[in-house]
């Protein structure tokens, strides 16, 4: 049964945090749409041959929607976005976001656990190189993300507005029922992550000691190949942690006063941490191609590709210009 949101609820509360974040935003999206797009187009051009192959065309495919839906982050943020659009992105473009956002953050630990095993214990690595189990394992993680994140708050924000200004929280747009299921879904994503963060930190560790060991064991004194080691796990963890960590130490206490508000306007200052840390993690669309670059062999190579075609095609133009000059002279 849906209902409207009254006026006064509507109108009392901040719309959005300034011109800051949406302005970040514009800045953001133009990197996030080229470096995607050479992703996008490295993915579809380098043959699927392991598991890791299959789930990093998942963190591109993720990644990349996430990238598109930055332009109606932007709209909503201003203040002078009509009800029906902000309804519109609570309903469906938010959750979206979300969704591809624990697809990334599911993937990224999935890669984790096929390193580890590829690696640190190569006796499970038969499940590296089954495609079929890494297709498997990509769909069931879509699947779950979509029906326990993104559809349960699609069907329960329902409840539509009635007046032209838009509300200040997409609370406003959901019932009792809403409210609840989406304290449950917060708390259940955060501590998922947090669980993932602690696997994908135990992984990239015994990569990195398992890695240095055999340096050691085989007598090599390559002590730049030990730091390259060391300098990819590091940015790995480093880009995870820096990217989603933020957004999960306020997540759940805004949402505990935005769901105990009764109707009334949440904290802005902690409205406004939480904006901030969903922009480090929309961040993450950025750092994750120059990710791939350092972990994936066959992208480093197809780029590394690409680059040069463009300037051996660049080139003959530049010798037919030369060859007319002397012609002409």
């Amino acid at each position: 049964m849906t209902s409207n949101v009254t006026s006064a609820t509507m109108t009392d509360c901040p719309s959005g945090p300034g011109m800051l974040l949406p302005f970040l935003y514009c800045i953001i999206f133009p990197f996030g749409v080229a470096l995607n797009s050479i992703a996008v187009w490295i993915s579809l051009h380098v043959r699927s041959t392991s598991t890791f192959m299959v789930y990093l065309g998942n963190l591109v495919l993720s990644d990349m929607v996430v990238t598109l839906l930055i332009p109606f982050e932007v709209f909503q943020d201003l203040n002078t976005v009509s009800a029906v659009f902000h309804m519109f992105s609570c309903r469906f473009l938010k959750p979206m976001k979300y969704t591809c956002m624990y697809v990334s953050i599911s993937v990224l630990g999935l890669i984790s656990v096929d390193r580890f095993f590829k690696i640190v214990q190569p006796r499970g690595q038969m499940l590296c190189q089954n495609l079929l189990f890494g297709r498997w394992v990509s769909a069931i993680v879509w699947v779950f993300m979509i029906t326990t994140t993104g559809l349960p708050n699609m069907v329960l924000t329902d409840r539509y507005p009635n007046t032209s200004s838009a509300a200040g929280s997409c609370m406003f747009y959901k019932g009792e029922p809403g409210i609840r299921v989406h304290e449950v879904i917060t708390i259940s994503l955060n501590l998922f992550f947090w669980l993932v963060c602690v696997l994908v930190v135990v992984c990239y560790m015994c990569i990195a000691q398992t890695v240095i060991q055999s340096f050691r064991k085989s007598g090599s004194s390559n002590s730049q190949a030990k730091q390259t080691t060391k300098l990819r796990v590091f940015l790995v963890l480093l880009v995870f942690l820096v990217c989603f960590g933020p957004y999960h130490v306020v997540r759940v206490p805004y949402t505990f006063q935005q769901t105990k508000s009764n109707g009334s306007c949440s904290d802005p200052l902690s409205r406004y941490a939480k904006e901030l840390g969903l922009l480090f993690a929309t961040v993450n669309v950025c750092l994750d191609p120059i990710v791939y670059f350092f972990l994936c062999r066959e992208y480093n190579e197809k780029l590394t590709a690409m680059i040069t075609d463009a300037g051996n095609a660049q080139a003959p133009s530049e010798t037919s210009y030369k060859r007319l000059y002397t012609l002409s002279h």
